[in-house]
């Protein structure tokens, strides 16, 4: 965990992701990287100088199965308050609309979906699960498909819902998350979407292993291209 925590606390320093005061919503799919990250962050305030309140947010997609009974038992472990908002995204995007390429609009309507039940539990940021290889992945996808570089950023303020989006792991790497989510035991709940798996999002992962089977050190200068904030900008200290 102090690797965890260490690049959380660096990312928070790099991009100014919590601040006194701030009321966090953990978005909590049931995967290795938002369990892991409400782990961290359960513990990351008890020594950060900021002082800042955790809640976690779940939606449901209206798929089956989704037990969400040991994300219930980690919460009341980690004293973290747990909401769970039912929704029927999964059936309108694979039942009703029959999407061939579901992927995008599913991202967009869980967001706006987590967006709106974090406002109506008076959070002011919503952070998420989002690692390294996650970032370097959207490069990869927004440049082959999209003809454009860009990734998300760690820190994103959305005007319309006055509700600043954080991705504090960043700097973590997925190996170290998978290892260290076997060894707290995280309830990880399997995701029931018939997607899952089979993504143009998997297809980069395998192309960034690919990449660093070629070049073992293309993750760590892919991430710095990304930092060079004088050059490139894309993870300037802005938000």
């Amino acid at each position: 965990m102090k690797k965890v925590l260490g690049c959380i606390r660096r990312a928070c320093e790099d991009f100014g992701l919590i601040e006194d005061g701030d009321r966090v919503g953990v978005g909590v799919s049931g995967g290795k990287d938002s369990l892991l990250l409400l782990y961290a962050l359960s513990l990351y305030r008890r020594f950060s100088k900021q002082r800042f309140d955790l809640v976690a947010l779940t939606l449901t997609m209206g798929l089956e199965p989704f037990d969400l009974s040991g994300i219930r038992a980690l919460c009341k472990e980690l004293d973290v308050p747990y909401v769970v908002q039912e929704t029927h995204i999964g059936q309108v995007i694979f039942e009703e609309r029959k999407e061939k390429n579901p992927c995008s609009l599913c991202a967009k309507m869980r967001r706006g979906a987590l967006n709106e039940l974090a406002k109506a539990q008076g959070m002011n940021k919503v952070a998420l699960g989002h690692h390294r290889d996650d970032a370097l992945e959207t490069l990869l996808l927004c440049l082959l498909h999209e003809g454009r570089i860009h990734t998300f950023h760690p820190k994103s303020y959305l005007s319309r819902m006055e509700l600043t989006v954080i991705r504090p792991m960043v700097y973590v790497p997925e190996k170290h998350i998978v290892h260290v989510a076997r060894q707290l035991n995280l309830p990880v709940v399997k995701s029931p979407c018939p997607a899952n798996g089979n993504t143009q999002r998997e297809e980069m992962k395998n192309l960034l292993d690919s990449l660093c089977k070629l070049y073992p050190n293309a993750r760590e200068l892919m991430l710095s291209a990304l930092r060079n904030e004088e050059q490139y900008g894309l993870w300037n200290k802005e938000s």
